[in-house]
């Protein structure tokens, strides 16, 4: 159920990029983090790489691309390896659909609280507990 933000610039246009990020990032998720594609949503937004600065040039000037991902899974559900994977997947894939990327390209894997966070109303947390008291109550 992770709710992912890609904030990327490139020069590369296409009529499909924006779902081809989405695909390629929800694909990524399900493979590597383990996420249910089915709850995944991704919010995708350019910027233009002349309004996109690193290192104090813009990246149109540079002739290169960037993203920055803010990936919000809960708490304690990946481990460590899994996330340097997800890092390193998504800078090889983000550069196939991009162009060559900015060495200062970002992703962050922000690990929210079950309590703290949740869709349809329902926060992880609950959606544990109500999981855990099936599976107990099938086994009665």
């Amino acid at each position: 159920m992770p709710l992912i933000t890609v904030t990327y610039a490139t020069s590369r246009q296409s009529a499909s990029l924006k779902a081809d990020i989405a695909n390629a990032v929800t694909e990524l998720t399900a493979k590597i983090l383990h996420k249910d594609p089915k709850v995944t949503a991704v919010i995708v937004k350019a910027v233009d790489a002349a309004d996109w600065f690193a290192g104090g040039r813009s990246l149109a000037e540079q002739k290169l691309a960037s993203y920055w991902i803010d990936t919000h899974v809960s708490e304690g559900t990946n481990t460590k390896d899994e996330k340097a994977a997800y890092l390193a997947a998504m800078f090889a894939r983000m550069s196939d659909l991009l162009g060559p990327l900015h060495h200062e390209t970002y992703l962050h894997v922000d690990e929210v609280k079950g309590d703290a966070y949740g869709f349809g109303g329902l926060s992880q947390e609950r959606r544990y507990i109500a999981g855990k008291l099936e599976v107990a109550a099938k086994a009665a």
